[in-house]
């Protein structure tokens, strides 16, 4: 019984696909290949967020205000 329940868990763990963490993961060329931008500077950020990480206007913001951008 105990055998089961350990191949299940470890079938169960197995299955288990990793995904990328989307949020707060930006590519940091992206910006820097297709814009000459500040990333300090809020809108700059933000549209460069949209454009990257396809994010929205809300999470770009989170984001960026989190990163430091005023």
């Amino acid at each position: 019984m105990r055998l089961v329940a350990v191949i299940i868990v470890a079938l169960m763990t197995a299955a288990c696909d990793q995904e990328q963490d989307i949020t707060g993961t930006t590519n940091s060329t992206c910006p820097m290949r297709n814009y000459s931008y500040n990333p300090r500077d809020m809108n700059q950020c933000v549209n460069a967020c949209k454009a990257c990480d396809r994010g929205t206007t809300v999470t770009c913001t989170t984001s960026c205000t989190l990163k430091g951008a005023r």
